[in-house]
């Protein structure tokens, strides 16, 4: 048995304590006051915040097709630089992910490379397109948790019904991005007085608003688990909060960058600031925040979009929509919620690593810190000041909105099932 002691280490951000981890079989061997300084390899964790593993329910890793601007070895690179032990990567590659053995060659090569669970995410309709399902039973049946024409919404009410009720068929989760097209047509901003004043066509709240009212109705009468990506709006958050009171199986993500950023942003004009749905204004990241720390909406994920400067450093209307989000989500969400103590670090575990698990049901990650357990682990730093630069991830692309923006919290290592995958030694 291999072994790996973590001392002066405080799960949660709570009392400080010891840790002993059983490498060989990737779980924790033993939690005590005594220091385990005879272990195979010693770390003395300096008093920092021990979380389990970050999941993230929404990236983009763009292969196949987009290698050049990122791969499921770099984006595990930045997953594991992130704090993240699982990552669920979208179907909106070329080709699509929309065949068995697509999905599982996602899955082999991130098991391969092992710096991170890289689990694939199937289409709704076949290409994309919006006009018939692929085979989610067969898919579902090898292994595929999630369902998703990420980047494009299930507009067709009726192929939505049948994409519902063959989601709750096979226990799978059904996510959709929320935009009604035919009132974005040409919209790259929100819609409202920044826009105005910039020149840019507005992008409504309603867009997404509606599809969410929608989708609920659907899911109360036809069942099964629906998961909305990204909300932005506070229209959204209340529809949330009335389909949760209805008890409907609705569950929601919120992306860092719609909880600290506004459409402030856009004054510049740079291309880094444009992302689908857009940044909102100020009183819709207040809501999503009001309504993370109430459980309306339930998880972190980041929507890890990245880009080549070819697609960002253009007029704003014509960059591609996305931003890098694995490296600085972790410092973001201590930003918003542990430095401005509406929240602790148990809060942080709950909407980054146990209930996106909860939520597709992984039976390893976002587990409890304890004898046991799988060993997937994020050391943090909570007073360790650090700069974002695009060009210093780990990432492909370089496409962060926070370039130049400084955090106190810093991810100093993680561990996959023992491994370490992250550290300074693999700096």
């Amino acid at each position: 048995m291999t072994t790996l002691a973590l001392n002066n280490v405080r799960p949660y951000g709570e009392d400080a304590t010891n840790i002993l981890i059983d490498v060989t079989r990737g779980v924790i061997e033993a939690i005590g006051d005594k220091r385990f300084d005879d272990a195979d390899e010693v770390i003395d964790c300096g008093g920092n915040v021990l979380l389990p593993g970050l999941v993230d329910m929404h990236v983009h890793l763009r292969e196949p097709g987009r290698e050049d601007t990122e791969t499921i070895a770099t984006g595990s690179d930045a997953a594991a630089k992130g704090g993240f032990t699982a990552v669920f990567t979208m179907a909106n590659t070329n080709p699509v992910i929309d065949q068995p053995f697509l999905a599982e060659a996602v899955w082999e090569k991130g098991q391969t490379y092992g710096k991170c669970d890289v689990y694939p995410v199937g289409s709704i309709t076949q290409g994309l397109e919006g006009e018939q399902l692929t085979e989610i039973g067969l898919m579902a049946r090898r292994g595929v948790r999630m369902f998703s024409d990420d980047g494009k919404c299930v507009n067709d009410p009726q192929l939505m019904r049948r994409a519902i009720e063959y989601a709750k068929a096979h226990d799978v989760v059904l996510a959709q991005h929320a935009e009604d097209h035919r009132m974005t047509s040409g919209a790259v901003a929100h819609e409202g007085e920044q826009a105005a004043r910039l020149g840019l066509r507005g992008w409504p709240r309603v867009a997404e608003e509606s599809i969410v009212a929608r989708d609920a109705i659907m899911t109360r009468d036809y069942g099964g688990r629906y998961h909305l990506c990204h909300a932005s709006t506070e229209g959204t958050v209340q529809l949330l909060r009335f389909a949760k009171d209805q008890g409907i199986e609705v569950t929601a993500e919120v992306t860092p960058h719609h909880l600290l950023l506004t459409d402030e942003q856009l004054k510049t004009y740079d291309g880094l600031y444009r992302v689908n749905p857009p940044l909102r204004e100020a009183r819709d990241a207040e809501a999503l925040k009001q309504a993370l720390l109430d459980g309306t909406v339930d998880v972190v994920a980041t929507d890890h979009a990245p880009h080549g400067s070819e697609d960002k450093c253009v007029e704003f209307e014509h960059a591609k929509p996305g931003m890098l989000g694995l490296e600085t989500s972790l410092a973001v969400v201590h930003r918003v919620f542990v430095e401005t103590g509406l929240a602790d670090w148990r809060f942080v575990a709950k909407v980054m690593s146990e209930r996106p698990a909860e939520i597709l049901r992984l039976q390893d990650q976002g587990r409890p810190i304890a004898v046991g357990e799988p060993a997937n682990l994020v050391l943090v730093d909570p007073q360790s000041p650090w700069t974002a630069r695009g060009e210093e991830m780990a990432s492909k692309a370089s496409n962060t909105p926070y370039e130049g923006i400084e955090f106190s919290a810093r991810v100093t290592a993680t561990w996959l099932r023992g491994t370490q995958t992250y550290g300074a030694q693999q700096d």
